[in-house]
């Protein structure tokens, strides 16, 4: 069990976190909509995510939220417990993250939660995702900041 909930997201404020493809998270849920057809919507992302780009910082969104969207927490976690259990292990592997609400109820005085819920502190943390999605779509393995 974690006692935090599952990292979808780069942390620019002091701690190298920023490539996609080193979150469990992030790599599970990309299985999960390739495996349901929705490559449309990685692709829909990405070209939104180029587009931000062009924009002045104080009007970027984030939108690889939109990346999780289809799926539930629970069915996230499901496909990562089956990304880190090794073939051959017979008994069922569950993970369990604590949710972003147990956490607030946790700390409540910490809003430190951006890299659970993309929700940055500031405009240059919505650039940096942006950045750090389309970096991984184009295999870029630079720093998103």
């Amino acid at each position: 069990m974690s006692s935090a909930p599952q990292i979808r997201y780069p942390d620019c404020y002091g701690i190298d976190m920023s490539r996609m493809s080193e979150f469990i998270a992030f790599k599970a849920t990309i299985e999960l909509l390739q495996q349901s057809g929705r490559q449309n919507l990685i692709d829909e992302v990405y070209n939104l995510c180029k587009e931000e780009e062009k924009k002045p910082l104080a009007e970027m969104v984030n939108h690889v939220k939109k990346i999780y969207e289809p799926f539930s927490t629970e069915e996230i976690s499901a496909r990562i417990a089956s990304l880190v259990t090794a073939d051959g292990i017979e008994p069922q592997v569950d993970v369990i993250f604590q949710s972003v609400d147990s956490l607030h109820l946790a700390c409540p005085n910490d809003k430190g939660d951006w890299y659970f819920t993309g929700d940055y502190p500031t405009l240059g943390g919505v650039r940096v995702v942006n950045r750090a999605f389309i970096n991984y779509i184009e295999d870029n393995q630079g720093r998103s900041y």
